[in-house]
């Protein structure tokens, strides 16, 4: 990030945060804090593609997305949960980096600039900072470790693929490829604009809220409710309006005032964000 994004929240802001969050005040910048808030974090705030299919303006670059998350109580994209996480990291003193990735599906690489996450430096020691990679894990993973680390929601490992390039794997499999070097928040406009408009955007195609459990996983696409527990999975259509709303609380804590339904791939959308520009 460029010296004039970086954004320092005041107290009050910093302790609404961390009681969204569920997370105690750190006393100083360490791993064990850092441990904490991410783990916290994760349990915490939902992924999800909500707003999207809204056609409401997505946030990220200012303390609004920061209000999305901890007053309004939301969730978000990998764009808005990790940049609000930065806000917080940043202003308790920790020494955070900004990158870009590209996810790894069937076997591909993505585009560039389709993921947002981080880096923080402890004591000489690199670590990987992501809360809004969706399955991604519970807590920071060392940069660069010479065994798998083990985590609640797998074995993550990291591989140099260049001096410029490292790929993140779970359990083996790659999630993302992420790049060193300065960026800016700037560089992600194009990319949500094209996730606000594009026919084949992933999070225009699925509406979706998801949220880990203790030892499991809840996501709710449109009326699926879907609940794993261990090696246990079952799926529940939920019958009306009502039953939709109240999953959204009861399982991610979002209250919203009408059911948000899948978006198709409306003119209008296209329109508006031009509008926009």
């Amino acid at each position: 990030m460029t010296s004039d994004e970086v954004l320092i929240l005041d107290d009050a802001t910093i302790a609404a945060y961390l009681e969204r969050i569920g997370a105690e005040p750190p006393k100083r910048p360490d791993l064990d804090a850092l441990r904490h808030l991410h783990e916290r974090h994760v349990m915490s705030v939902p992924f999800e593609s909500i707003d999207y299919h809204l056609g409401k303006e997505i946030y990220y670059k200012d303390e609004r997305v920061v209000d999305k998350i901890v007053r309004q109580r939301r969730g978000g994209g990998c764009g808005e949960i990790n940049t609000a996480f930065l806000y917080l990291l940043q202003s308790l003193g920790y020494d955070v980096t900004a990158h870009h990735a590209r996810v790894w599906i069937g076997g591909e690489l993505n585009a560039p600039y389709n993921h947002f996450m981080m880096t923080v430096v402890i004591d000489g020691a690199t670590w990987i900072v992501d809360v809004g990679f969706g399955k991604g894990s519970r807590f920071p993973v060392l940069l660069d470790a010479a065994e798998p680390q083990p985590d609640p929601h797998g074995r993550f490992s990291t591989r140099r693929v260049s001096d410029k390039a490292t790929d993140v794997l779970c359990d083996g499999k790659p999630q993302y490829q992420f790049y060193e070097g300065p960026l800016s928040m700037a560089d992600f406009e194009q990319v949500v604009w094209w996730y606000r408009t594009s026919p084949d955007s992933m999070l225009l195609q699925n509406m979706f809220c998801s949220l880990p459990l203790e030892n499991g996983w809840v996501i709710l696409k449109d009326d699926k409710l879907t609940i794993t527990t261990g090696k246990e999975s079952r799926t529940e259509v939920l019958a009306d309006d009502a039953e939709i709303l109240a999953a959204y609380e009861k399982w991610f804590g979002v209250k919203l005032d009408a059911r948000p339904t899948p978006s198709p791939y409306l003119k209008d959308r296209v329109r508006m964000a031009f509008e926009e520009k």
